[in-house]
């Protein structure tokens, strides 16, 4: 297995997209990024920890590849929003690529300058992509919440 971790706003529904994908094998919320040792979810809220609400993504790479996690990733949340997603606002809220080694950084670097040259977006793309730090496991009512409230969406889709 490999891991990935992305931020791309609100968490719940970044968990929930990257849950339907074939390959991945597990997701978790949480925060990275920032400052504070194992933050809550209170004190990410006051956007003074520099964490990110985040996923971190276990998969298997003979079954999905880290390029079509990186797309799945894009499609799924407006990266030219800088420190928000709709109507959540905050660092915290930052749309971010946390790569665990130098094929991801490259991988990533390439998806997104792919994405620019394309044009795709109608302004420029604002994601982080910087050095995985310690992740920190979100409360136990944050995981799967779609899944424990009945929920289907909350996420942004891309602006193209």
């Amino acid at each position: 297995m490999a891991k990935a971790t992305f931020a791309a706003g609100c968490f719940w529904g970044v968990e929930d997209t990257f849950r339907q994908v074939r390959g991945v094998t597990d997701a978790t919320v949480g925060y990275t990024g920032g400052n504070t040792k194992n933050p809550t979810y209170k004190e990410v809220c006051t956007d003074r920890t520099g964490h990110a609400e985040a996923v971190e993504v276990e998969f298997d790479p003979k079954q999905v590849s880290y390029r079509e996690l990186l797309s799945v990733f894009f499609q799924n949340h407006d990266p030219t929003q800088l420190n928000r997603q709709g109507p959540d606002y905050g660092t915290q809220y930052r749309s971010a690529i946390f790569f665990h080694d130098a094929g991801q950084e490259a991988g990533a670097r390439e998806a997104k300058a792919a994405l620019e040259k394309a044009g795709i977006f109608k302004r420029p793309i604002v994601t982080q992509i910087i050095p995985a730090t310690d992740f920190y496991r979100a409360e136990e009512y944050h995981q799967r919440y779609f899944e424990k409230n009945g929920i289907r969406a909350c996420h942004i889709p891309s602006g193209h």
